[in-house]
């Protein structure tokens, strides 16, 4: 593992265990390390193939390049549930415009037409929206590339277990039977979103336990390291996914390991950036319990970030409802304007 401050760690998962199963302690000293120093590392070995990942770039590109018409037919403000095309600019982060377009997607599952009052996360389940008559491939490569990245996900996530000292089936239950992921294509465009600058997406957080990118060689993603105001880069590594931490991690550890601020700069004008994020995240009602770190853990634990302008909640639910009525208010004000305000109180 590369030990710079200025540059992320490279972690190969090939190496994750020992021929007799067991997690190799050298690569849980690794994990252990990036995930609480930095919260950030590139990921090889994987497990990907070869032509994987081209196959996976080229048909987002394909997207993107079909007509503007085309991909409104998707338009996510047809989806209460958050699916779907979202135009360039129509996603704000911080309250601003980001100068990306995307698809997003998730499990295909029936909605769940009645639920609690105070569960209205149940809203964020259903069907996907997808180009089926012009490009049936396109459901196809990035549904797969979604179950490579479940197996990867929860791969991790045992190994993480593992460099906390619990059992490494400690957060299985949460994702057992209905894993809420969810996952994007998107493509930043530099220079035509005026009112987002160089704000590719602004900084944040994620909702979720685990983030899986693949990104393109143009570059753009910065991170802040815990205790740091330095954006670090994090340069391209072909074929490698970008590993960082989400927020139920952070509720989970009392900060021992926290969901690390990150953006994307936008590409120079007439530069197309492409990237693929992928979260592996838990049932909808998964409710995150504080685990029993080991003393020498423990002691090096940060708490939870104290942001009153976006609070942690240990619903994941909560959580990740939270963070689709920020980012997608015009969706919200279609389809959930009772929920507007109940986000709003939240934060109060």
């Amino acid at each position: 593992m590369n030990g710079n401050r200025e540059s992320i760690p490279v972690l190969d998962l090939s190496t994750a265990r020992s021929a007799d199963g067991t997690f190799n302690p050298a690569f849980i000293e690794q994990l252990r390390d990036a995930t609480h120093k930095i919260g950030f590392f590139h990921l090889t070995g994987y497990g990907a193939g070869p032509g994987r990942v081209e196959e996976l770039f080229d048909v987002t590109k394909r997207f993107f390049e079909l007509p503007l018409e085309e991909r409104l037919k998707l338009d996510n403000r047809t989806s209460p549930h958050f699916r779907g095309y979202t135009r360039l600019g129509a996603e704000m982060t911080q309250g601003k415009a980001d100068a990306r377009e995307q698809l997003d997607f998730s499990p295909e599952r029936e909605p769940v037409s009645e639920y609690p009052d105070d569960e209205p996360y149940w809203l964020v389940q259903g069907p996907n929206l997808w180009p089926e008559d012009v490009m049936p491939e396109l459901s196809r490569v990035s549904m797969a590339w979604a179950e490579l990245m479940s197996t990867v996900g929860a791969e991790l996530l045992s190994a993480i277990a593992v460099s906390l000292e619990l059992p490494e089936n400690h957060f299985t239950e949460a994702f057992e039977g209905t894993p809420a992921w969810m996952a994007k294509l998107i493509h930043y465009v530099g220079g035509v979103v005026q009112e987002a600058g160089n704000q590719g997406v602004g900084s944040h957080a994620d909702y979720g336990f685990v983030t899986l990118l693949l990104q393109d060689e143009v570059g753009g993603l910065e991170v802040k390291p815990h205790e740091s105001e330095t954006w670090i880069p994090v340069e391209p590594l072909p074929g490698a996914l970008v590993v960082n931490l989400g927020e139920m991690l952070e509720v989970a550890t009392q900060g021992y390991l926290s969901a690390t601020i990150h953006r994307v700069q936008a590409p120079p004008p007439g530069v197309d950036r492409y990237a693929i994020p992928f979260f592996w995240s838990p049932r909808l009602d998964a409710v995150v319990d504080p685990v029993q770190l080991p003393p020498s853990l423990a002691e090096q634990a940060r708490g939870i970030s104290d942001d009153p302008q976006n609070p942690m909640l240990a619903s994941y639910g909560a959580n990740v409802l939270k963070g689709w009525l920020r980012a997608h208010p015009k969706v919200a004000e279609i389809h959930h304007p009772e929920l507007v305000g109940h986000s709003r109180a939240q934060d109060d």
